[in-house]
């Protein structure tokens, strides 16, 4: 059996599985096995260091797959912002047709720049009300993103069990899920809720093909559901990263209420985070991990993950529940 759902139609994929785009991880490398696999692959933007640099990981993933893959742009204001137009470009110079967006208002811009070339906009949300308002200014697909998810859950803390249901009442438009998914029994969850394929990130770090250290692959086989701490929550700004010693102590340091952003900023930094993933030395900074890591328990290659999960779907639609019809 296959799934065949409105994300499948619109992306031209075979399974409705997206690896979202992560930072320092969404090389060619993994976006070309996961759309060789029948998913879509996104490269992150962001993780390149010039528009130019851009230009070529895309031409290279082209090189390593002929099935369709994205790209991600993540805008948020920062001192030191990145030429957000300029990576834009690139991706409209390298012919991409499905972009992955998330962060603030800002990326629609971004939007009005990538929507006359014809490319798909998959936006991730974390609220209902953001979801309603990316669809109203014209994005094509929602990724609604619960609060176990890697990366920036939100602030209200509402789980994909009540998040994923409470958007497909009101969203017109496709939805992908995000936040907690890993396997077939996940798969066959969003279905059911409402959406129309899931987005996996931190279960598609954990397989061969990732361009990270092994020790790294191994810290998301050895936590479990607990393994994972909310940092930044003081400052508005939460994310969810791996339990490690370092995310530890960072945990610790903004147990202080009148903690700041410069206690911890050496632990956190993007660079530090760059070495870990590089090096496979934990103590040199935090790495994203979900609460999926409960359910990591091997290091598949992207074809047996994906090959995985749908047969598992298929076998729970077609045997477990069917079984427990009258």
């Amino acid at each position: 059996m296959a799934f065949k759902t409105r994300i499948t139609e619109m992306l031209g994929i075979e399974h409705p599985i997206v690896q979202g785009g992560m930072q320092s991880v969404g090389y060619a490398e993994l976006a070309s096995a996961v759309s060789n696999a029948g998913g879509l692959g996104i490269l992150t933007a962001l993780t390149q260091p010039s528009p130019e640099a851009l230009r070529e990981e895309i031409e290279r993933c082209r090189s390593m797959t002929s099935k369709p893959f994205g790209v991600n742009m993540t805008v948020f204001p920062t001192i030191n912002a990145p030429d957000y137009k300029a990576y834009a470009q690139a991706i409209i110079d390298g012919g991409v047709k499905i972009v992955e967006t998330a962060g603030t208002q800002a990326v629609r811009e971004i939007w009005e720049m990538l929507k006359p070339h014809g490319v798909t906009i998959l936006h991730k949300c974390t609220a209902v009300r953001h979801a309603l308002s990316a669809e109203k200014a014209g994005c094509d697909i929602i990724s609604i993103d619960g609060f176990e998810c890697a990366g920036h859950p939100g602030e209200d803390d509402i789980p994909g069990l009540i998040l994923i249901p409470c958007a497909a009442d009101k969203v017109k438009v496709p939805m992908l899920a995000s936040g907690g998914f890993g396997d077939g029994r996940g798969l066959v969850a969003a279905l059911t809720l409402g959406a129309e394929g899931i987005n996996m990130g931190t279960r598609f770090c954990a397989t061969v093909e990732a361009p990270i250290h092994d020790n790294v692959k191994q810290a998301y086989i050895e936590n479990d559901e607990r393994g994972s701490f909310l940092i930044f929550r003081n400052f508005k700004n939460t994310a969810r990263v791996g339990r490690s010693p370092v995310s530890e102590e960072v945990a610790r340091r903004l147990a202080n209420p009148d903690a700041q952003f410069s206690d911890v900023q050496e632990l956190v930094s993007g660079a530090a985070g760059r070495e870990l993933l590089k090096t496979g030395d934990l103590t040199k900074g935090v790495f994203w991990a979900g609460m999926v890591q409960g359910l990591i328990h091997d290091i598949p290659t992207c074809q047996q993950l994906i090959d995985r999960i749908i047969a598992d779907a298929e076998a729970i639609i077609d045997q477990r529940l069917a079984g427990f019809r009258a």
